[in-house]
């Protein structure tokens, strides 16, 4: 079983530990949807590489934010402005956007609002996890 905090309790926890969580769960719902299908380790690995990126993560914080609720941009903003090391593979600006986004995943996942998470998966997701799963 998975360790879940109270919404309550999850809305206190810094924003960096939030996308720690978050980034996990992420890549776990990236590498289980393109797995479906039998492709290829090598395969499945390049395609999951692609939509976990900072790169990647900074389009959907984009994406979302319009569509987000008040308390949901609260955490991605949070999430973004949180004091982080540098970046290997980013621009400065894209990986504060990926901890934000991260940040929100992690949110929703610890506070149990799986189905709102699933919901933002598939708006951001849906049709690029197919693609890249084949």
């Amino acid at each position: 079983m998975l360790w879940r905090y109270p919404e309550e309790e999850a809305g206190r926890l810094s924003s960096l530990t939030l996308a720690y969580v978050g980034d996990a769960v992420f890549e776990l719902y990236v590498r289980s949807h393109l797995a479906v299908g039998g492709k290829k380790v090598n395969r499945l690995h390049r395609g999951a590489v692609d939509l976990v990126s900072a790169q990647a993560m900074a389009g959907y914080y984009k994406k979302l934010e319009p569509h987000l609720t008040a308390a949901e941009t609260e955490v991605l903003h949070r999430g973004r402005n949180a004091k982080s090391r540098k970046s290997k593979s980013a621009a400065v600006s894209q990986y504060h956007m990926s901890t934000g986004f991260e940040a929100l995943v992690g949110y929703l996942f610890l506070s149990r609002q799986e189905s709102r998470l699933e919901q933002l998966f598939t708006f951001l997701l849906g049709e690029e996890v197919e693609a890249n799963g084949e």
